[in-house]
Parts: structure tokens; sequence; C-alpha cells
């Protein structure tokens, strides 16, 4: 990188279920051309959105209203076929008798809130009343009859004994469609390819490699969840190894499935391509 050239501002979530793609990140080795910028997802897919940032991991369904501006990395995603123990709706009724019932939401993501309406129009036929409100469980099951939270406070409500009945979105997703579930994907501006496509390509190496030492071994990763958010060494072994973080065509089946249901039901105003970014030229559409 030339003096005249700018550092790549690169998005990284806050939440803990993207940490094994950014632990061992080489930082120091491409410290002179990007910088990192944390944030929760919603802050993230506003800040790539508007060019603020060149690239991210972003909120699935932020790709979705953007894809003509952005490519998506393979193989680096925040997936699941089934539980994720991080999307949690607590409930004080059985879904069924919830049709036209008043759910909150967070703040904090588009994704798992646009999932939920998928799940309870499309699954259930309702049409149930929607706000939005601060992740602290109680004050959003005051007046409501669910509550949707996701990550870290997911995590923490889930451990304590609420007292309501808790439906795990992932499950949710693969018992209804068979599919598995991206929740975050890793996005890149065109222009920034444009720009900087050898840099892009470092950086997407830097990310798969970094997934790689985490999962082979999750030691460092794990004792900085038990610090930094509690809980047990036993628990987050089970739940980075639950998750998934590859992005081929098994996600990218299910995502399809995800933007045909946004879009049908209005949450987005078109039917959605997924383009692949493969190498420094060209990028791979899916049909």
């Amino acid at each position: 990188m030339t003096t005249t050239e700018k550092k790549l501002r690169i998005g990284r979530i806050e939440f803990t279920n993207a940490w094994p793609v950014f632990y061992h990140f080489p930082v120091q080795k491409l410290a002179n051309s990007v910088e990192f910028v944390s944030q929760v997802p919603t802050g993230l897919n506003r800040a790539l959105a508007a060019g603020e940032i060149d690239m991210s991991a972003i909120s699935s369904f932020s790709y979705g209203e953007n894809f003509r501006d952005y490519v998506l990395f393979p193989d680096l995603s925040v997936s699941a076929y089934g539980y994720v123990n991080s999307l949690l709706l607590f409930h004080k009724k059985p879904l069924e008798q919830l049709k036209n019932g008043k759910f909150a939401l967070p703040t904090t993501s588009a994704t798992t809130t646009n999932l939920l309406k998928i799940i309870m129009n499309k699954k259930y036929g309702g049409n149930p009343t929607y706000s939005y409100a601060p992740p602290v469980l109680e004050d959003m099951m005051k007046d409501n009859d669910a509550a949707l939270l996701i990550g870290d406070h997911a995590i923490k409500a889930g451990w304590q004994d609420s007292g309501y009945m808790v439906t795990d979105l992932g499950q949710e997703w693969k018992e209804w469609t068979g599919h598995w579930m991206s929740f975050a994907v890793w996005a890149v501006r065109k222009d920034t390819i444009e720009r900087s496509p050898e840099l892009v390509k470092s950086i997407f190496d830097g990310f798969v490699e970094s997934k790689r030492k985490s999962l082979e071994d999750l030691t460092g990763v794990i004792n900085e969840a038990v610090l930094k958010i509690g809980g047990s060494e036993s628990y987050w072994e089970h739940y980075f190894r639950n998750l998934c973080y590859e992005f081929g065509p098994e996600q990218w089946s299910g995502l399809e499935l995800y933007y045909r249901y946004a879009w049908e039901l209005g949450f987005l105003p078109e039917e959605v391509s997924i383009q692949i970014w493969s190498d420094n030229t060209r990028v791979r559409v899916t049909e």
C-alpha cells in the first residue's frame, strides 16, 4: 500500500458468535493497511451501506438489502443447522396461540428479527404486533407476549430460569424448512474490490486462516468468553463447536430461501441474487 492509499476499514461484530473468525486475524501483519471498527450488527449494516467502512461481517438480511453493491466472501459466515443458543425467543404461551400476540424485538440485528416475522407469518399464519425495545428480558416482557434476544444478551438470559417458554429460532427454521440458516456473512463493497483487489485477497486469506486456527484450538477464544461474558469452559466449547463458520452451497441454499420469503412478505424490495467473491476478477452468482 502506498502512502496515498487509505486504510481499508473492516467491521467487526461485537457478539461472541463471530469471535473465531477474528481471533487470530493477522492484525500486526496488515497494520499499515487495515483498521477495525467494532459495533453491533445493525451499526455495521448501516456503516457498510453508507460506505463508511469497506467490508464487514454484517447481518445476512443487510446483504439482501444491498446485494447490488456487495459481494460475499465464501467460506465465512455464522451459520447453524439447528440450535444456535444465542437467538432465543422467550414467550408466555405456545407460538400457535400467539398468532396475533405482541412481540418485543431488539434493535441489534436485522436477520433474526425478520426470521421471526417470516416464521410467524409463513409457518404459523400469524400477524403479531412488533415493537422495538432495549434487550432487557423482564422489561421487554412486561407488556408483551414474547421477546426476542440475540447474541450475548440471549446467552445470558438463557442461563437464567425466567419461567418463560424458550424457542431457538435456528432450530425452529431447521424443523420447518430442513435448511441451514446463516445469520451473519462477510460482505465486501464492490468498489472496494475494484480499488484494492490484492489487499482484499490478503484480508480474506487472513480471515480463513484465523478461522482455521481458532477451530483447531478454541482455548483462547473460550477463555476470553469466560472472562468477558461468564459461563463455563464446557458451555463455550459446546457453543462454538455447535456453530458453523463455513459458507458454501448448503448455506447459500438456506439463505436463498430466507431471502425469497423475505421478498414475498415485502421485507425486501426485490429478489436477491447471492454473489460470491472468488478472485480479483470475477464473482460466482448463485442460481
